[in-house]
């Protein structure tokens, strides 16, 4: 059997979720899986980024991640999800690149992905299992097999708790709070093994 395809897609605007990206990329490649790590499009006019320097920043660190496409959804085996959270949802960002996925849903090319999803707020209730919520929901229209962490691991507890999804709480400095390394790696790695089981059960 090949090794499993796992689309890691993000949103960033402080840098949190392009880091959170890149540890559930590397835990997957760990696993063997073969990693496209991706970002969704930026919809924000260019003067408003331009105005917040750590906006800026993560623009630039992330120049050259590629833009996440239909193509993307259809080549992978599992999707992995890494947002920040607005007013307990998606951003409008990743709430656009879920709308446009119509055609793929419509020839049914959504159905039995894997899906995990992990958020960030700046307070630990700020919404973020809400975030994590209504994304899955999405997901449960596309016929996708979700795969939450609940508490398969201890990191998750050292994480913060979140069953839906690591989530993380960013302070006013944009430093993470908790210490959510460990638990987006075993989700990582949990999403990568549960995809594997349905490749195999598709064979």
């Amino acid at each position: 059997m090949e090794n499993a395809k796992v689309a890691v897609i993000f949103y960033s605007m402080g840098g949190t979720n392009y880091q959170m990206a890149k540890w559930a990329a590397e835990a997957a490649e760990t696993k063997g899986a073969e990693v496209r790590v991706l970002k969704v499009q930026e919809l924000a006019p260019e003067s408003v980024i331009e105005g917040n320097p750590a906006w800026k920043a993560t623009v630039e660190a992330t120049k050259d991640v590629p833009v996440a496409s239909s193509e993307d959804i259809e080549w992978a085996d599992a999707l992995i999800f890494s947002t920040p959270t607005r007013f307990g949802n998606v951003p409008s960002q990743i709430k656009q690149f879920l709308d446009i996925q119509g055609g793929l849903w419509g020839s049914g090319k959504t159905v039995n992905k894997v899906v995990s999803a992990m958020s960030s707020a700046q307070n630990p209730h700020g919404g973020q299992e809400a975030t994590i919520l209504s994304l899955y929901t999405s997901m449960m229209h596309w016929g996708a097999i979700i795969v939450p962490p609940g508490y398969s691991d201890a990191s998750a507890f050292a994480a913060g708790g979140n069953p839906y999804g690591t989530s993380v709480t960013v302070d006013q400095d944009g430093k993470m709070v908790e210490d959510v390394e460990a638990a987006v790696k075993h989700q990582a790695q949990r999403t990568v093994t549960t995809a594997e089981w349905v490749k195999k059960g598709n064979q």
